[in-house]
């Protein structure tokens, strides 16, 4: 881990500034990430979970965030890295990649995968490249996307949706490592400490036939800047096809925009097309597209 260098440059300074202290960056961050909480959503509700349950939230390794100061003093970018899971930035022009690239390099940081808004990937991929000699692979293509309208699927499937209780715990975890197995999700959250976060707030439904067997389940994250990310969305394989899937997630961005979340978003993976012309059916829109590219063994 990289040492915290925002003691020893004035905050204000322009250039690259990194820390593992979660407030001292969102001190600085915050109102930058706030002006397209659509775009930053995954920095907004991870850096959250920081704050709220401490530097070892999403594992053992310490947070390293970082923040780019312009000229005038103003935010340009953002860095979040949470090992094992990618270094992710927010967008960047040409020139900001390669200062970011010079910038880790020197530090020696490590990370085995780098992720943020397709173009942006690209390049900062091929600036390593050119830096270190060590390529990149494309691991994953995602499009987010923020609700509409609404559009209820119909007819529904029979049965109802209600959220998980404690009682569900079991089923979240199977399900749980199912999803992270069937998405080849690098470097997942243990199964067991997601289920027991998710119970905490309601924050998983289930939809079930009407016998009351459970056939699928659909996760939101807390509100953060009014908005909210629908994730995961999994049925087990011999059930699906059967219109499971779209009644959850719909119930699901439902209850949200009832409890008046602002912005209803969710990730897919652009090389599943089901799962993407479903989420089209129910209003949902594309925003952007974010790209994963994997180096290896960390760098």
């Amino acid at each position: 881990m990289a040492p915290d260098t925002t003691a020893a440059r004035p905050a204000g300074a322009p250039g690259w500034h990194f820390t593992s202290d979660v407030s001292a960056f969102l001190a600085r961050a915050e109102e930058f990430l706030g002006s397209r909480p659509d775009l930053h959503t995954v920095h907004l509700t991870v850096t959250r979970q920081l704050r709220q349950r401490g530097a070892s939230a999403y594992g053992d390794a310490p947070p390293f965030l970082g923040h780019l100061t312009r000229a005038d003093g103003s935010v340009a970018a953002a860095l979040l890295h949470t090992p094992p899971y990618a270094l992710r930035t927010t967008r960047l022009t040409a020139a900001e990649t390669e200062s970011l690239a010079a910038r880790l390099h020197d530090l020696g940081h490590p990370f085995s995968a780098f992720a943020a808004e397709r173009e942006t990937a690209q390049a900062f991929t091929a600036a390593w490249e050119r830096r270190t000699g060590t390529p990149g692979t494309l691991r994953d293509l995602e499009r987010l996307y923020r609700l509409d309208e609404l559009t209820v699927p119909a007819p529904a499937p029979a049965g109802r949706a209600r959220v998980a209780g404690p009682a569900d715990r079991e089923l979240l975890i199977r399900w749980h490592d199912r999803f992270v197995a069937d998405a080849g999700v690098q470097g997942a959250r243990n199964s067991a400490d997601w289920a027991d976060f998710r119970l905490s707030y309601g924050g998983v439904t289930l939809w079930e036939t009407p016998d009351g067997t459970p056939v699928s389940m659909a996760g939101v994250t807390p509100t953060v800047a009014g908005q909210a990310r629908i994730a995961p969305v999994y049925t087990p394989p011999r059930l699906r096809g059967r219109g499971y899937a779209g009644a959850v997630t719909a119930e699901v961005s439902r209850a949200a925009l009832a409890r008046g979340v602002g912005r209803v978003l969710l990730v897919t993976d652009l090389a599943n097309p089901t799962s993407n012309a479903l989420y089209r059916r129910i209003g949902y829109r594309p925003v952007a597209d974010w790209a994963v590219y994997g180096f290896g063994e960390a760098v």
